[in-house]
């Protein structure tokens, strides 16, 4: 990354330069004589092949990961054929019996090598003809040397050949890559998936009264769109005739939806409710509201991909020092009269010994049992990193509707109507598909209610719905204290009656706050709804709340909490919460969140109770706790058994089942995470 922005910063006309790792795009700000081309020559001068974005660039991306997926499994497949013929060589055949497995190992083992090592060998290359060095420059070099190595054993009757190993080595690396695209392709997926909340396009009325339908990116600013009801907006824009509701859940997360009339500002992805609206542009494309929080959300997860994995960061340390190792081995060998090949064997025997797998082991193994553990518990961690991010959390952040809340409006006072005023509200709610509306259809559907016959149905939307029945006007609609969370039934000139309903909080609310604060994490509430309608939902739970927040406003608090030194845990489920999600040092979501939600978190917690936040957190630091101790395990291990490889006392094959035993030791100590998240 550095290499890349420092080298665009100083071309003339270049402003500036932003790499995002995770969806390897390049956002260059520059002057209009800076052309494309002179941008993609740069690029290759420092060694990185490039094309502008487009459609077709997704597809290569796909393209390779397949390629990824087509080479580990040709390695897998050869690795598991190649470990049944060298059993019968560990298990004591000899001579020509051995020598003959060696060779039909070897005749698996090259082909593979040649072709599921191209994503290792291509990188290499690329990096050495520009006079840089990469992980996989190592890694190329290994592979090599010890299929070439096998060969000659084969090929001259010795009594070592590592084809197993040679390939194995590959499978798992490939492994490790396919996973990495995997975790690419989510997040990209994540912001593909709020874009698409957007409507593929509009119909648009002329000047002349002539209407048609132009696709999103067709749209300008200044058409007149008509949207009906029950359409998403393709753009943003401000009603000029027509009144309706909309569902604003994107944008602020709240459920209830907000009438708007001539005049309100729209929002492109919002959903239009009740009546047909005329709208005139304003912004389109990349200058849209649900676009800026695409682009948030691109760019919060570029700041999460600066946690560099545990194993990642000693690695950069041990792999050379491996390396060097090795080779001094092989010198010191031959200054001392051996032969070059006891010295290779010895070198081999050195870099066999030393390979990191124990190390390469400390943190995925701690992070698979315990994410087994969790998702007994009904957590399901779609990054094994997002454990050490989650170990470290000092804050919480949680949304209301929908995380808080279980983000389903039910009636508490079905009571407050006779039975027979009952049906008549239920006929009336089959009408409209108002939350509140919904609320009581599940009222009294679920108590056996029959509804009765109406007439003359009208909904004026954001106000509520009305009828005839019986000779006499029948309505539900809202009424003076507009709190989001009542209405009024009406029957004529009879008193009205008010119907209550409630968020429910999720079950086990109060004990996982509980359990947090134990762990030491501060918690609070950070929402797009209403100041009235959080204070109500989360009196008694002791926290302090921050509302009528959109996502922007939640960013920026994620950024001063960051910057006064904290790690923020954020839980969400809405759209407006996909940039949150994904700028929080670590997130998660309910399962009931939407998709933009689910991908946009680290993990996502099933069920309606809220206690599987907690037990993630402490799952955390008691995988957190285990990495730490294999660590310890692998490095001890390194202190003791390198002497003894580097003096020659260790052949190739003691030192594979050597370092096979220190990653058994790792794998065993991972295991007693099985109940970590009860």
């Amino acid at each position: 990354m550095a290499k890349i922005e420092r080298g665009l910063d100083t071309l003339p006309g270049v402003v500036s330069a932003r790499l995002n790792l995770t969806s390897r795009q390049l956002s260059v700000s520059h002057a209009q004589s800076v052309e494309i081309p002179e941008l993609i020559a740069a690029l290759e001068r420092l060694g990185f092949a490039a094309q502008p974005l487009s459609g077709a660039t997704a597809g290569r991306q796909d393209g390779e990961s397949r390629a990824l997926l087509r080479a580990t499994a040709v390695a897998g497949f050869a690795a598991m054929n190649i470990m049944l013929l060298s059993v019968s060589v560990w298990s004591g055949a000899e001579g020509g019996t051995r020598d003959l497995f060696h060779l039909l190992s070897g005749m698996i083992a090259i082909p593979t090598v040649a072709y599921s090592g191209q994503p290792f060998f291509r990188s290499a290359w690329s990096a050495l003809r520009h006079g840089r060095t990469n992980m996989d420059v190592p890694i190329s070099i290994g592979v090599l040397l010890v299929t070439a190595l096998s060969l000659f054993e084969a090929l001259t009757g010795g009594p070592h050949a590592y084809f197993d190993g040679a390939v194995m080595l590959l499978f798992f690396l490939l492994v490790g890559r396919v996973l990495d695209s995997v975790m690419r392709d989510r997040a990209r997926d994540g912001v593909a998936a709020l874009l698409k909340q957007t409507a593929a396009g509009a119909l648009v009325i002329s000047e002349d009264g002539a209407s048609s339908w132009l696709r999103a990116e067709e749209l300008r600013s200044g058409m007149r769109m008509i949207i009906a009801a029950g359409e998403r907006l393709a753009a943003d824009g401000i009603v000029e005739t027509g009144s309706s509701s909309l569902d604003l859940s994107l944008l602020t997360g709240e459920s209830a939806p907000r009438p708007v009339g001539p005049g309100g500002s729209v929002h492109a992805g919002t959903l239009n409710l009740a009546s047909p609206l005329t709208v005139r542009v304003t912004a389109v494309g990349q200058d849209s509201s649900i676009a800026e929080i695409a682009r948030l959300m691109g760019e919060a997860g570029q700041g999460r991909s600066r946690y560099v994995r545990i194993a990642d960061r000693a690695a950069r340390l041990y792999a050379p020092a491996v390396h060097t190792l090795a080779a001094s081995s092989f010198v010191v060998w031959i200054l001392l009269g051996a032969g070059w090949h006891q010295a290779l064997l010895i070198a081999a025997a050195v870099l066999i010994i030393t390979c990191p797998c124990a190390l390469g082991l400390a943190v995925p193994t701690a992070q698979i049992v315990a994410a087994g553990s969790l998702m007994r518990a009904g957590v399901l961690v779609k990054d094994g990193s997002a454990l050490e991010r989650l170990a470290e959390v000092d804050r919480a952040l949680f949304d209301k509707t929908g995380t808080l809340t279980l983000g389903r409006p039910e009636l508490v006072d079905a009571a407050a109507l006779a039975p027979g005023v009952q049906a008549i509200a239920l006929a009336l709610a089959q009408h409209s598909r108002h939350p509140l509306a919904e609320a009581v259809r599940r009222a009294f559907e679920a108590k056996g209610v029959a509804p009765v016959a109406l007439f003359e149905v009208q909904e004026e939307p954001g106000f509520g719905i009305s009828a005839s029945c019986r000779g006499e006007r029948v309505s539900l609609a809202r009424g003076e204290s507009n709190d989001g969370l009542s209405t009024y039934f009406t029957r004529g000139t009879n008193k009205r009656v008010r119907l209550r309903f409630e968020d429910r909080l999720r079950p086990e609310v109060r004990e996982a706050i509980h359990r947090l604060h134990d762990l030491g994490i501060e918690c609070s509430v950070a929402s797009g709804d209403s100041g009235p309608s959080v204070a109500t939902a989360i009196r008694g739970l002791g926290l302090t709340a921050q509302t009528g927040m959109r996502p922007q406003d939640k960013l920026n608090l994620i950024a001063r909490l960051h910057a006064s030194g904290h790690n923020v845990l954020m839980v969400g489920d809405g759209l407006n919460d996909g940039p949150a999600l994904a700028a929080g040092h670590v997130s998660l979501a309910p399962g009931s969140a939407s998709d933009v939600g689910q991908n946009a978190a680290d993990a996502v917690f099933l069920g309606d109770s809220l206690l599987p936040v907690a037990k993630a957190v402490a799952a955390a630091r008691r995988t957190m706790h285990v990495v730490r101790q294999n660590f310890a395990i692998a490095i001890g291990y390194n202190v003791i058994a390198v002497p003894l490889a580097f003096a020659g006392m260790v052949t190739p094959l003691i030192a594979a089942l050597a370092m096979s035993g220190s990653s058994l030791i790792v794998v065993g100590n991972a295991l007693r995470l099985r109940n970590a998240a009860r």
